[in-house]
């Protein structure tokens, strides 16, 4: 998808040219109406080699920046909406020889340290000779205004990088890579990259973010690879088994594995179990019982399995805790009775090596972390809290008044290496750990965290079974629980009731699969269903939400404490359009630059949307774009009072977040959500989608959409069982 670069006043329809049977023009690119990364469709405006006129040229071109000269093959047409046109069958596009291209060129941002201003001065001093000084004499931009050895050698370094990329560019979007993926094929193998994907294509979607086998296979195609070789036979079992992995399994049965590789490559089944076996000893795949398991999520459960054992049968190095004393003192510390639930719930986690403590909202899972909090504290044993997410961590350190931190922070992730600092050689040093969001801990995760922990410690695992699982593969808080080798506590009284306290009711009734409860109230309540049933009818319904109705009755800023969830990102109801429509009516103007197809714009809501554990920012993290500088050419945005810097060429990490998909919304809480729930959505609509969306809003909780589709998703709870051994290994393991 593509954007125009910026608003153009409109134009009169172009004239009759002179003359209408060229089949070849050449000119100046002026300006950049539209262009595509993916598909390079372009549409730019040219000013023709010997004329002053402005001629729209529109056709295919993998890279283009205004200020170069321009050379199209094709033949004139007449548009009905624009005029005349020059539809071109190729394009091909060379560095700028008139002083007034490469002032353009090197003013469009294409080089680091130089803006407009700096692309002037440049020019003056050198002329038409700018790009050659740049390239062959760079020390004297030295005598240029404004120019130090620092910002020299930048614009050398970016100079040189762009020569590569362009190359780069050119043959990857000529074998149908768009400009953000070649881009960062660039990053991840430097200037070996053209060399390096013609060996071996199918490297892309095992090295590079954001690249699948689908596109690296078509590479391959064009470069000649058969479509039986070997190469592509274990190049495909692993891409099916990055997919159901990516769709939360563990494993996959092998006689469906083979199938499933021999319909998406039709390859024939020998060559396929040649491959497999061959991965199968190389070790990159595990059979275990006709289970064909990528070999680290294998190695994960074994370890997730062994490591529950090893720390339950552990004695632990601090004199057991009387119980029947802690339990009223830290009802006396916290001024309130526990609940005989919560007094399980305490009396087991005090006194057993490992605990499960779960439940929905509203039901005092915080007030037990605190209480046991206080008791471990009070004993003056080491305690370490966290969370899986970085918004989860802050809640529960907003909540308990103690430290927590992200597991991978408490860890300590190493991105040179990409494990961690803190192992089953070197553990973490404490008494106590408690972990909460458990459910959003997939099975690596949860391997990585376990090995940390000394076997001596007690740990205490708090979640919620019913929400969506883990992103990653597994189904590990739901599985500990099925097993019963932990001693696990669910909680179902509902404390947190607040006067007109809706959130959490209808939460539950949804869990339980009952209908919602909105009353006929003119009073302010903190849940509301707004039906509509025509999606441009929800459309407009959420639209007036967020800019204008919850703002002004409820004093949300909609900026920063209205989230807008959606089932999907796709569509028109989905996270994408709708980003697109509110940044329009919530942050319209301002400084902003598009990249990759997408605007991005100061004041911008943002989330981060892969891991980069250099920049200590997680897939979910929401921040606000604070500055764009087109000379530096990064974007600074802001994370809980931190301020990251990206390249221009990494801001496809992150998406516009004023909206965002149900599944993204996981760990967090925001003051207002609204919750679009249509019958477009039909195939995601499912109780525990609902319910975690529900359970997103602490003080307002709008649902829009209809209540065909609000039936569906309440009625629905065939949850989609994730295939994990881990039930299995824990029963084996721990009796």
């Amino acid at each position: 998808m593509g954007f125009p670069y910026r608003n153009r006043p409109k134009k009169k329809k172009a004239a009759r040219p002179a003359d209408p049977s060229a089949e070849e023009l050449t000119g100046v690119v002026h300006h950049i109406v539209y262009h595509s990364s993916e598909s390079g469709y372009t549409v730019c405006v040219i000013t023709p080699t010997g004329s002053k006129d402005e001629i729209t040229v529109v056709g295919n071109c993998q890279v283009v920046w205004e200020g170069e000269t321009l050379l199209a093959k094709g033949t004139w047409i007449r548009h009905k909406q624009h005029g005349y046109q020059f539809k071109a069958d190729s394009i091909t596009c060379a560095a700028p020889v008139t002083a007034l291209g490469i002032e353009r060129y090197l003013a469009s941002g294409l080089i680091k340290g130089i803006g407009k201003v700096m692309a002037k001065r440049l020019v003056k001093a050198f002329k038409d000779d700018t790009l050659r000084i740049i390239d062959k004499e760079s020390a004297k931009l030295l005598n240029v205004e404004g120019i130090g050895n620092k910002r020299k050698e930048m614009i050398k370094q970016s100079w040189n990088d762009q020569k590569t990329v362009r190359d780069i560019m050119i043959f990857m979007q000529g074998h149908g890579i768009g400009t953000a993926q070649a881009t960062r094929i660039h990053k991840r193998y430097g200037d070996d990259a053209i060399a390096l994907v013609t060996e071996n294509p199918y490297r892309l979607c095992r090295d590079v973010w954001g690249i699948g086998f689908k596109t690296a296979d078509a590479i391959a195609t064009s470069l000649g690879v058969p479509p039986h070789s070997t190469t592509r036979a274990r190049a495909g079992l692993m891409h099916v088994l990055r997919v159901l992995t990516d769709e939360g399994h563990c494993y996959c049965p092998r006689t469906e594995f083979i199938e499933n590789a021999e319909c998406l490559l039709d390859i024939p089944t020998a060559i396929l179990e040649a491959a497999l076996d061959y991965e199968l000893n190389e070790g990159s795949m595990v059979e275990d019982h006709a289970r064909v398991y990528p070999a680290s999520l294998f190695q994960s459960e074994l370890t997730v399995a062994k490591r529950i054992a090893e720390i339950s049968s552990h004695p632990p190095q601090f004199q057991p805790i009387n119980v029947e004393k802690a339990v009223p003192w830290a009802e006396e510390r916290m001024k309130i009775s526990f609940a005989p639930q919560q007094h399980q719930a305490l009396r087991i986690s005090l006194s057993e090596k490992v605990s499960i403590i779960t439940g929905g909202p509203g039901v005092g899972k915080t007030t037990i972390i605190q209480a046991l909090v206080d008791v471990f504290q009070r004993r003056k044993l080491a305690v370490e809290l966290a969370a899986p997410t970085g918004r989860a961590a802050k809640r529960l350190e907003e909540s308990t008044s103690a430290q927590a931190r992200t597991l991978h922070r408490m860890l300590k992730f190493r991105p040179a290496t990409g494990d961690f600092e803190h192992g089953s050689d070197n553990p973490v040093k404490a008494d106590i750990f408690i972990l909460d969001e458990v459910s959003m801990v997939d099975i690596s995760l949860m391997s990585a965290f376990l090995k940390a922990i000394p076997d001596h410690a007690c740990l205490v695992l708090v979640g919620d079974k019913d929400q969506l699982p883990s992103v990653g593969p597994g189904t590990v808080l739901r599985d500990l629980i099925a097993s019963e080798v932990v001693p696990c506590t669910t909680l179902d009284m509902i404390f947190r009731q607040e006067k007109q306290g809706l959130i959490v009711h209808n939460a539950h009734l949804v869990n339980r699969g009952e209908q919602l409860e909105i009353p006929n109230s003119e009073e302010l309540l903190d849940f509301y269903f707004v039906e509509a049933d025509e999606p441009d009818d929800v459309l407009a319904r959420v639209m007036e939400l967020a800019t204008r109705r919850i703002p002004e009755r409820f004093g949300f800023n909609p900026m920063t404490e209205i989230q807008i969830l959606t089932p999907m990102r796709k569509n028109q109801l989905g996270a994408d359009n709708l980003n697109v429509l509110l940044q329009q009516a919530l942050n319209p103007s301002g400084t902003s630059i598009m990249r990759f197809g997408k605007p991005y714009r100061v004041g911008d809501r943002v989330m981060q949307i892969r891991n980069n554990y250099d920049k200590e920012v997680f897939n979910g993290d929401i921040g606000i774009i604070r500055k764009i500088d087109t000379v530096d050419q990064t974007v600074g945005i802001e994370y809980d009072r931190r301020i990251i810097n990206y390249e221009l060429s990494e801001i496809d990490e992150v998406t516009q977040a004023y909206a965002c998909s149900i599944h993204k919304s996981q760990g967090s809480e925001y003051p207002a959500v609204i919750i679009l729930m249509a019958t477009q959505h039909f195939k995601l609509l499912q109780r525990n989608l609902l319910y975690t969306a529900i359970t997103r809003g602490r003080k307002l909780v709008c649902l829009v959409g209809s209540r065909k589709a609000v039936n569906i998703a309440i009625r629905n709870n065939e949850i989609r069982l994730r295939r994990t051994g881990l039930k299995a290994r824990l029963q084996e393991t721990c009796r």
